[in-house]
């Protein structure tokens, strides 16, 4: 198989501190953004706060800009249009607004677009009420998945394998979250399946350095946890690269040329698989060390 590194052999170890202080940083960046989206100051999508999404059928092409500016004119706050199809005659508006705001948009479009006859596609309203549950019901997502994570790594290895690939898996999803917060992007319900998704992928990166620290675990009992953990993660750097960088190659062009429907579904996953393959080698792997140093035991190779 390809190759892109032969015998490295980087002290990872070493960098833990390092590491684990700029993980700290990721991580309170991400609790400060949950905290603020529990609060509603963040820039959440109608599937969280509620609202209403309409989409158009026009005769003829409408203007995208055009009808961002109708919108802003007539009031409508936080809203957002997009092109939808081929040929930009079907837009879809999203509004923070649920009861009657269907109705004043229609009205707002033939008013401002007389001579563009138009029909309506659909129509999607969501309660406040039903944001609210969708938030819980986000949550309660995350949350499964990564107890999920701690019962399959502790079956497949050892408990302190499934804590420490779990801890990675949150500091992955949160910090994912915070950049997503402070660059001021809609958090919706998109969003939080590329997180779950990152969570997969993030986990099956920790899986693989895991599965050579088993292997190395039965063939080198005696050699020190840090010196066969900075051993395993030389040994599948390359192919950790390998595997992150074919993601890539498919994630860039969705981020440039996927529209605006996936542009930051695109970006969420980009920043995941980044993010992931730092925290399989910068954070589960130390934590599992730094564990072991301080609770004693044996890790055992099963």
């Amino acid at each position: 198989m390809l190759q892109i590194l032969h015998k490295t052999n980087i002290d990872f170890m070493g960098w833990k501190n390092v590491s684990f202080t700029f993980s700290a940083l990721l991580i309170a960046l991400g609790i400060v953004g949950l905290i603020q989206i529990g609060r509603g100051k963040a820039n959440l999508g109608i599937d969280f706060v509620g609202g209403t999404t309409v989409q158009l059928g026009f005769k003829e092409h409408i203007p995208i800009d055009r009808a961002r500016a109708a919108l802003e004119k007539s009031g409508f706050q936080g809203s957002s249009v997009q092109e939808v199809g081929e040929g930009g005659n079907n837009i879809l508006v999203r509004l923070r607004e649920s009861e009657g705001a269907s109705d004043r948009v229609q009205t707002m479009f033939k008013q401002e677009f007389p001579d563009n006859a138009f029909e309506v596609v659909s129509i999607v309203e969501i309660g406040p009420v039903i944001g609210q549950a969708l938030q819980r019901d986000a949550l309660v997502a995350v949350v499964v998945s990564l107890i999920a994570i701690i019962i399959y790594i502790a079956l497949r290895f050892e408990f302190k394998f499934g804590v420490a690939a779990a801890i990675a898996t949150l500091h992955d999803i949160l910090a994912v979250l915070g950049i997503f917060f402070i660059l001021h992007k809609e958090i919706n319900l998109l969003i939080i399946t590329a997180l779950l998704t990152l969570a997969g992928y993030s986990l099956t990166d920790t899986v693989v350095v895991f599965d050579r620290i088993r292997e190395n675990l039965k063939r080198n009992r005696r050699d020190p946890l840090p010196t066969l953990v900075n051993a395993s993660i030389n040994e599948v750097l390359s192919r950790t690269i390998i595997t992150s960088l074919t993601v890539v190659l498919v994630l860039v062009p969705l981020v440039l040329f996927g529209g605006d429907v996936l542009h930051d579904f695109s970006i969420a996953l980009l920043m995941g698989v980044i993010v992931g393959t730092y925290s399989s080698v910068f954070v589960a792997s130390p934590i599992l060390v730094v564990w072991h140093s301080k609770s004693g035991g044996r890790l055992i190779g099963k």
